[in-house]
């Protein structure tokens, strides 16, 4: 791993502290400094771990990661969590694999991205948008089959202003540690309430077309997820792309990848996210009784989520939904009697969606 880049100020007693960032380290301020939730790959509520094979614009391999692509790549890669079983950089247990299974010429306006879209309410202190906008620090580990240059880029969740920037894959089939620093935007519109902010996007397949920029590593004007000098892995069969370990944190220094408790990252994960399974039973005297259990979530959703009803089963008792009371911290679920049953029963898993 690249070396920790710090200074030295001088404390009461004559001594150095440390300064990272602008911070002298301690446990509160170099806590929660990485904008990216599931950065290492850990959680992934949707597949467990399972292959996916996207075939619409917009398909999540793990949690919070998402393939935003364009419909002529439905159906052309394989996605998963530990694709291949590689031997990760040490300190890291999981990964993104993607896979082309077949190659595909572009399009006139292609876009294949792995993205994160960061909520306004956590990245309200960069004071994006203003004079006094602090720069920020991309960092990660990346694997490729095919060496060049490739794009990581930013831009604000209405679109208005992207920087693209540009790195390099010097040796194929091999992790390598990537830093870019991003002067802070001091135009465009950043959210800082619950709805986009900053989307983070790693291009695969954007060297062509309205999404593509000629001018790479600077702040400009639209909405660009990729850069013309690119490599566009997904018109060759085989090729495969690994990604792990993303960190996006304020100030001009890559800090080592901050590895937060599974449980704590599980929950940031459920603010946009939930899977669970309902179990219920009840003694049913006619038909048409309601019955509404309410589900207290395990973390309070961005904005009240939509409902999904994924298989279960029932015997005197029906999943109706129409009347789901559905608020950001509890779903009161709709169900009803379908005749006199003094043990009736339904069970089911359901998925809560709140994704920006």
């Amino acid at each position: 791993m690249a070396d920790l880049n710090v200074n030295s100020i001088g404390d009461a007693s004559g001594g150095n502290t440390a300064t990272i960032n602008g911070y002298a380290p301690t446990l509160s301020n170099m806590a929660g400094r990485n904008k990216i939730i599931n950065g290492d790959m850990r959680i992934d509520q949707r597949n467990a771990g399972a292959s996916v094979t996207p075939t619409t614009t917009n398909t999540y391999p793990v949690d919070r990661w998402l393939l935003n692509i364009t419909s002529t790549y439905h159906d052309v890669t394989t996605v998963q969590q530990n694709l291949n079983s590689l031997t990760l950089p040490d300190g890291f247990t999981n990964y993104i694999g993607v896979v082309v299974n077949t190659g595909t010429a572009a399009e006139s306006a292609p876009f294949y991205n792995v993205r994160q879209i960061i909520e306004g309410l956590n990245t309200s202190d960069l004071g994006w948008g203003t004079a006094s906008a602090k720069s920020i620090t991309l960092s990660f580990w990346v694997r490729a089959s095919i060496t060049g240059t490739y794009t990581a880029g930013l831009r604000s969740g209405g679109g208005g202003v992207a920087y693209i920037a540009t790195y390099t894959i010097s040796s194929a089939n091999t992790w390598e540690y990537k830093t870019i620093t991003i002067p802070g935007a001091t135009s465009g519109t950043w959210a800082t309430d619950n709805t986009s902010s900053i989307t983070l996007s790693f291009g695969l397949a954007n060297n062509s077309g309205t999404y593509a920029t000629s001018s790479p590593n600077e702040w400009i004007a639209g909405s660009f997820t990729g850069a013309t000098s690119a490599v566009e892995i997904l018109s060759t069969t085989g090729a495969t792309f690994y990604i792990t370990g993303v960190q996006l944190e304020a100030g001009s220094v890559a800090t080592p990848f901050e590895y937060r408790q599974y449980g704590t990252e599980l929950q940031l994960c459920q603010r946009y996210y939930e899977k669970a399974r309902v179990n219920l039973r009840n003694f049913a005297t006619d038909s048409n009784q309601y019955i509404r259990p309410i589900i207290q979530f395990s973390a309070t959703k961005r904005t009240a989520p939509t409902v999904t009803f994924v298989a279960g089963g029932n015997a005197g008792m029906e999943y109706n939904g129409s009347n789901n009371q559905v608020y950001p911290e509890t779903v009161g679920l709709d169900f009803r009697s379908t005749a006199a049953n003094n043990s009736a029963y339904a069970y089911g898993t359901f998925y809560f969606d709140a994704e920006l």
